[in-house]
């Protein structure tokens, strides 16, 4: 896999450089055109920085969101452009579509050590496209702007889309130096973790993370479960788990894993249950195993972040994918606040995938420096650590 740092050891300047990032940051629920993260724009500065720096004429590419491969103002890159701008500490031009008349020409008018953000490539229905033939034609015209690409959307290559996997079949292309860093992380964990290696897992859904589970149990010393996903596997022992979050047809799954994890896997023994989803709902902590029939479990209560912290206490190596509680709401993010602080506490390699127990660290106001990595990209790190093979690093390896 040839990397950034051999394309700029070949001399960029004066050559156009089409850089895929990873752009889909979250925005504030109640002013939709403010951004609440920009951790991912973050990401990328250094790969960007280093090809403008170097006189190349940078063109980057991201997706916003999920539109239906048509332009759609709700999620339009231009804020992303704005605060782009902001952080790289320089002017940043932005073409109001992909490929189209606007994108052309200002592509063709890109000097040396200007960079310049192409609208959002789902607003093309060809990059996402199953079919290969309008996949190939989208990545046909986005490759014709350039002469050489660099991928550094690690959260994207699971992704067979056309900006991830066609367009650099089409141009000389390198790896950037947060995908690498995020490959080196991931393998790792899979390949020789230094022992005990714990994981945390939270998030919604059991059917989300099944796959991880699966791969994950046999390698590790303990599995933490908290987050809306542990009621399912309370209710599978057997637990009232009142008005809380359940997956009906994961039950079997769950009894299945807690019989073949054993000890290995550790569960909440108290949770926050509240009389609604809200701040402002009634809530108290109940042991684990009584949540009242009116009440729904939102998060983990101290108890369990002491048992999960203590569970943490001699580990080597930790991967955290998912908060322990509904964080976003005061009340309910004790538990994911106390479980992240006693990763940062663990002497060894950390490691949070990405998603949203990456927004929950800067959410929370948590030291970043004080885990080994943050991924950037939470459904390409765990369909890694499930041995997927995944587009974008083929692509980036042939």
């Amino acid at each position: 896999m040839k990397t950034l740092d051999d394309l700029l050891a070949e001399g960029v300047a004066g050559r156009r450089v089409l850089v895929r990032a990873d752009l889909n940051v979250p925005f504030q629920k109640n002013d939709p055109g403010v951004i609440a993260d920009d951790g991912r724009i973050r990401a990328v500065l250094p790969t960007v920085k280093a090809l403008r720096d170097a006189g190349a004429s940078v063109i980057v590419m991201s997706h916003l969101g999920r539109p239906k491969g048509a332009p759609d103002p709700k999620y339009t890159l231009a804020p992303v452009a704005q605060r782009f701008g902001e952080l790289l500490e320089g002017e940043i031009h932005f073409a109001t579509d992909t490929v189209g008349p606007d994108a052309t020409e200002k592509v063709a008018a890109l000097g040396g050590g200007q960079v310049l953000l192409l609208e959002n490539l789902r607003f093309n229905a060809g990059e996402t496209s199953k079919d290969d033939a309008e996949r190939g034609a989208f990545a046909d015209q986005l490759a014709a702007f350039a002469e050489a690409y660099v991928d550094d959307a690690f959260g994207a290559v699971h992704r067979k889309h056309a900006s991830v996997f066609d367009v650099p079949a089409r141009l000389p292309h390198f790896a950037g130096g947060l995908v690498l860093r995020e490959v080196e992380v991931l393998a790792r964990l899979t390949e020789s973790p230094e022992r005990p290696y714990a994981v945390v897992l939270g998030g919604a859904k059991v059917s989300d993370k099944l796959a991880v589970i699966e791969a994950l149990l046999p390698k590790v010393d303990r599995l933490l479960v908290g987050g809306g996903m542990c009621f399912t596997f309370l209710k599978a022992q057997g637990h009232e788990i009142g008005k809380s979050l359940l997956e009906e047809d994961m039950l079997d799954t769950c009894r299945d894993l807690l019989a073949r994890g054993g000890d290995k896997i550790v569960l909440p023994t108290d949770v926050v249950a509240a009389t609604g989803f809200s701040a402002d709902a009634d809530h108290d902590v109940v042991p684990a195993d009584a949540i009242p029939a009116d009440r729904l479990g939102l998060d983990i209560g101290p108890d369990s972040v002491a048992a999960f912290a203590g569970a943490l206490a001699d580990a080597h190596t930790v991967f955290w994918n998912g908060p322990m509680g509904v964080f976003e709401l005061a009340p309910f993010a004790a538990g994911t606040r106390g479980v992240a602080e006693a990763i940062m506490k663990v002497d060894g390699l950390t490691v949070v995938g990405g998603g949203d127990s990456a927004a929950a660290v800067r959410a929370l106001g948590l030291d970043e420096d004080a885990f080994g990595h943050i991924s950037t990209g939470g459904g390409a790190s765990l369909e890694y650590l499930e041995g997927k093979r995944l587009p974008g690093i083929a692509a980036l390896e042939s």
